[in-house]
């Protein structure tokens, strides 16, 4: 019995094109060979009419010898469920080019998504689906779907050399196809079933077939896209509203809205607030809700929950056209252990390092991909650039970065491997974070990386040429943390903790900050940010429009959690909707209402945002009133113009206070948090004299009286 044939027939065979297709015997005549289980007959389609094949085992195997045929050809076959025809597949050459397949070894392939995964073309003038997957330690690979009954034997791939990369042009496959990888490990001869690591779609929860897609979107936001690129965002106001799509608004039966009507609402809603920008929590496909997003089983596939990709296309180009930039959530630094997933793709540590010292998140219960591998580094990589790339995305939060860069990120000790050099740095991960951020910003000008770093690791977002992880922005968890730890206090024990607001100058401009009061503050027992303020009513919505006086104040981009704009009561929970229903109580409109304010007014005035980096645009006009637990200091732009920020954390009035401002003439209140439309006490000044009178080091000052536990902001006619 030949060895091959019963390879062929048990699907073991490692290089199926050797012996399936058309080939040369030794005589040089031609020999076509199919196997297609279950089949009865076979016949080849030629220019002189139909050949009917021998059956050379009742497992499928059909022969034919002769002319050698011109290709490709068609086959014909009847089987239990009728006759069927298309071409063999095994008569068409490969498609990846040698320079992609070198690319990808070496890590370099940063348009993978284009060669790998699955994709519409046209080869050797037939139309089909071309199918690539990474799969080294495989002996068998093959494509499994509602198209040949979810059986291996039929459509076994191409392997490419040494590469570890697997293909297969199956002509004639159309649009919609779902689709999975069924594999052989080749020591164990273990077979499973895997998703596709580059699939453009999925089906819907709890299903994980991937699906055939191709785009048809016609974008329509050239103009965003090229202000983008000539953009100095440095000196530009930036004001995120973060959102996760599942749980900002329901429909009335308490479904989800798709990417079309959240390209309605939602859009609406944000350019109505005065944000510029959204960014959204994972809407890579996963399979858990509970999950938020973060624990990825789709990298290169939009969630289908809202839509299909082209929808959530739509809906960034949407956002664009209206003037609002798009980030994402991005989670490189781990992923799930389901086992039709990237968890031991091959049947061994493909993607994750092998070592549960290294590999494994016990916390999360999720592995941690191998950045030693190139092909791990690529796969990465090249998801940063697909989403750039397809689906004009502004920029990338990258989650958790803290994990990236420590080999004992929430490990005891002997729980983890210490680097070559005998250190707890993850070398190989910084090494891909500043790959990323230099492959990003070099073929996509203007897109920001954002880190969520909460260490005192050094020049996260300063280049990379400087020595610098090269990131555009990072989140200063510093300043969340003691900002929230004061404003939690009593307001008769603030006195004692001023420098909780005070230290963050100490190191303000050693990074480009983005200021957060994210979804990690509002869940798990933390209360919203409304239920962490201390008092009264009254005193605890006066607090919460300080808290967020004081954030538009500060220098640094701002991010805020949905629901933290209009005072969402309870903890965040994402199986349900905001409760929109607290805006018909007059408080919460309030608090709506000064966040609308505040953005507008940081926008429009570049005093507040044009030198958010700089030391510059601060300058403290008196942090030392810890007695009565006041804060005030100016903010400047490269012109000069400047706005007087003053902060009393206590519920008391202060009448007659005197501070000291930088220049003679009238100023004027711009904002008040407590105004009576913010349903504070709507205690004020309405304009003010500046004397000539010395004071807190500068030439002049002002009289005037501080509304409790109010923020005022001034600017000079």
């Amino acid at each position: 019995m030949d060895i091959e044939e019963t390879a062929i027939r048990e699907a073991r065979h490692h290089d199926p094109f050797a012996w399936l297709g058309q080939h040369r015997n030794a005589a040089g005549q031609g020999i076509q060979r199919v196997f297609l289980p279950g089949a009865t007959q076979v016949e080849i389609q030629t220019p002189k009419g139909r050949v009917s094949m021998t059956r050379q085992h009742p497992d499928g195997v059909f022969v034919h010898g002769g002319d050698m045929l011109p290709v490709p050809y068609r086959c014909r076959w009847q089987d239990a469920l009728g006759t069927h025809e298309a071409y063999d597949p095994y008569v068409f050459g490969p498609v990846l080019g040698d320079l992609e397949v070198y690319l990808f070894s070496e890590g370099r392939l940063y348009e993978a998504y284009r060669h790998l995964g699955a994709h519409r073309r046209s080869h050797e003038g037939v139309d089909g689906v071309l199918f690539v997957v990474w799969a080294p330690n495989a002996e068998r690979v093959s494509v499994v779907g509602d198209f040949n009954r979810w059986d291996g034997r039929y459509h076994p791939m191409r392997v490419r050399g040494m590469s570890g990369l697997w293909e297969l042009f199956i002509p004639g496959l159309e649009l919609g196809e779902i689709y999975k990888f069924e594999i052989r490990h080749r020591d164990s001869g273990a077979v499973f079933v895997k998703t596709d690591p580059y699939a453009n779609a999925f089906e819907k929860r709890p299903s994980t077939a991937a699906r055939v897609v191709e785009s048809q979107h016609v974008w329509n936001d050239q103009d965003w896209m090229t202000a983008r690129m000539q953009a100095e965002w440095q000196h530009a106001p930036m004001n995120i509203y973060e959102v996760h799509l599942g749980s900002w608004q329901r429909d009335a039966d308490g479904h989800f809205l798709t990417y079309t009507a959240l390209a309605e609402s939602l859009l609406s809603y944000v350019q109505d607030m005065g944000y510029t920008h959204i960014e959204l929590m994972p809407v890579m496909e996963h399979p858990l809700d509970e999950s938020w997003g973060y624990q990825v089983s789709g990298y290169f596939a939009p969630t289908s929950r809202f839509g299909s990709p082209d929808d959530f296309r739509a809906f960034v180009d949407c956002f664009h056209q209206a003037g609002i930039g798009v980030l994402l959530d991005w989670v490189p630094g781990h992923f799930p252990k389901d086992d039709w997933g990237l968890a031991r793709f091959d049947g061994t540590s493909l993607y994750e390092y092998a070592d549960p010292r290294e590999g494994e998140h016990r916390d999360w219960g999720t592995y941690i991909f191998n950045f030693g591998r190139n092909e791990v580094r690529n796969f990465l990589l090249a998801n940063a650039c697909y989403w750039a790339d397809c689906f004009h995305i502004d920029g990338l939060r990258v989650d958790a970065v803290a994990s990236l860069l420590y080999r004992d990120y929430s490990r005891n000790a002997g729980e983890w491997i210490p680097n070559q050099y005998g250190g707890r740095e993850n070398i190989e991960a910084i090494e891909f974070l500043r790959e990323m951020n230099v492959v990003l910003n070099e073929r996509y000008p203007g897109i920001l990386t954002i880190a969520e770093e909460s260490t005192s690791w050094p020049m996260v977002s300063r280049p990379t040429y400087v020595g610098g992880l090269g990131f555009s922005m990072k989140w200063n968890m510093g300043w969340m943390n003691d900002t929230l730890s004061y404003m939690q206090q009593d307001p008769v024990y603030r006195r004692f903790h001023q420098n909780d607001l005070t230290f963050s100058q100490l190191y303000a401009y050693a990074e480009n900050f983005v200021l957060p009061l994210s979804h990690d503050e509002v869940v798990h027992g933390k209360h919203s940010l409304l239920d962490k303020m201390p008092g009264d009513t009254w005193q605890r919505f006066a607090n919460l429009r300080l808290l967020l006086s004081y954030q538009h104040a500060h220098p640094g981009k701002k991010l805020n959690f949905m629901g933290n704009e209009f005072a969402q009561g309870k903890e965040w929970q994402c199986g349900e909707s905001l409760d929109w229903n607290l805006l018909e109580i007059s408080w919460h409109q309030g608090i709506q209402r000064l966040c609308r304010d505040l953005a507008h007014l940081y926008r429009d005035s570049s005093a507040l945002h044009d030198l958010d980096f700089a030391a510059e645009g601060f300058s403290w006009v008196d942090c030392h009133d810890a007695d009565q637990s006041i804060l005030s200091f100016l903010r400047r732009d490269r012109q000069g113009r400047f706005i007087l920020a003053i902060f009393n954390f206590t519920p008391v009035l202060r009448q007659n206070y005197r501070i000291g401002v930088p220049e003679s003439g009238v100023y004027r209140e711009i904002f008040n948090s407590d105004a009576a439309a913010y349903q504070g006490s709507n205690v004020g000044n309405l304009s003010l004299q500046a004397e000539s009178f010395s004071w807190m080091g500068l030439p002049c000052s002002l009289e005037m009286t501080l509304p409790p536990l109010g923020a005022l902001f001034l600017q000079r006619e």
